[in-house]
């Protein structure tokens, strides 16, 4: 017969299920540029859904540097991300309710799957817009690639690169999906 999960496991996958469901609400990811003429700084603020912050503002500044502009039509996977997000609760939830020991591998294993893919990608996208720079720009520019997490300086200005809430709902949600191998360690 095979072994069935806990109280405590089936809850700690419905919490990492809702965790990671609640993040597609929140921004995952963000960039802060501050520069003498913008103290107060500018924002791009990624959602699973979209983009926000001043885009326009650093389009037109990224302009003069030969980057191309961004918009949510420029990344594709802003169209279907929030649907592999649910999809991904929706299989965490089905573990829980399954309640088979055997599959506690599974959430886990997406999770880290599916966030090693995400930051390659991150990491795609900074470097084509970072060092596809127009060579006929009105400042030239070495190309560079911002990091994912941190500080950057170009030209003038310094630009800060940080996860946000809903990233941190996101390893909230792996830590509940690892916590029912410790929860069912004795049995």
């Amino acid at each position: 017969m095979a072994k069935k999960l806990s109280a405590g496991s089936i809850a700690s996958l419905i919490g990492a299920a809702a965790l990671i469901f609640a993040s597609i609400k929140f921004p995952w990811w963000g960039m802060k540029f501050y520069a003498p003429q913008y103290m107060e700084g500018l924002d791009i603020i990624v959602y699973p859904s979209k983009l926000a912050g001043d885009i326009d503002i650093v389009n037109g500044l990224n302009h003069y540097i030969g980057m191309a502009p961004f918009s949510n039509e420029s990344f594709p996977e802003l169209q279907y991300l929030p649907g592999l997000i649910m999809g991904l609760a929706a299989i965490i939830i089905i573990v829980a309710l399954v309640r088979k020991k055997s599959l506690l591998y599974v959430p886990p294993a997406l999770l880290i799957v599916g966030g090693a893919l995400g930051i390659y990608d991150m990491n795609r996208w900074l470097t084509k817009f970072g060092t596809e720079l127009d060579p006929k720009a009105p400042i030239e520019l070495e190309p560079f690639v911002p990091p994912i997490i941190g500080e950057n300086i170009l030209a003038n200005f310094v630009t800060h690169s940080y996860f946000t809430t809903g990233s941190f709902l996101l390893g909230a949600g792996f830590l509940l999906t690892l916590l029912p191998f410790w929860l069912e360690r004795r049995k």
